[in-house]
């Protein structure tokens, strides 16, 4: 008798977040079952990603009674901004868009990014916390390009793809080779091993 699937819940809001992950979920030969839960979480200003995942994470523990991950990324433009958005990423692209970041970097020539991913697991069985995280290494493109995707991948070429941004690449080349895909492959790793 084939054992009974657990539910697993990705806790965000973000559909487009999830159909990401549910695609590379698919993929894989999981006893999971995965489902979206769209609880509200409680974000922080932190200084790290990391510390805002796992805030946002303890913010709903006691709410949930399954195993359950939040995942949060950041974009970082390393040269010539420092890093910035980063924690801000979200607000940044609320608030001046892509449009507002390739403005304040249009006289620069070097420009070095990052995307990084944290997804903290909640699994429930052991009642322990674990991180996974990834990271991809770019450069923000001269202007805003595709019509896939969403975020800052408009602006995001990444080293793998070099002549393309994360919005013109497909759902399955974006996963081969981001951030949340590099982060969610070690989660796969560790849920395979467990069951």
């Amino acid at each position: 008798m084939e054992k009974e699937k657990e539910t697993i819940y990705f806790i965000t809001g973000n559909n487009s977040k999830f159909k990401e992950i549910q695609k590379l979920f698919q993929k894989e030969d999981l006893s999971y079952e995965l489902k979206q839960n769209t609880i509200k979480t409680t974000e922080i200003q932190a200084s790290s990603i990391k510390e805002v995942a796992i805030f946002k994470l303890n913010s709903v523990r006691g709410k949930m009674n399954s195993s359950f991950f939040i995942e949060d990324a950041g974009f970082f433009v390393d040269v010539p901004l420092n890093g910035f958005p980063g924690v801000y990423s979200k607000f940044v692209l609320n608030t001046i868009g892509n449009k507002g970041i390739l403005d304040l970097i249009k006289d620069y020539s070097d420009t070095k990014a990052h995307f990084k991913a944290v997804i903290v697991l909640y699994y429930q069985p052991n009642n322990e916390i674990l991180i996974f995280e990834g990271v991809v290494e770019g450069r923000v493109a001269e202007n805003i390009r595709g019509r896939g995707g969403f975020g800052f991948d408009p602006i995001f070429i990444p080293k793998e793809f070099p002549n393309r941004t994360f919005a013109e690449l497909t759902v399955e080349e974006k996963n081969s080779v981001s951030h949340r895909g590099k982060a969610w492959r070690k989660l796969v790793r560790y849920l395979k091993e467990i069951r």
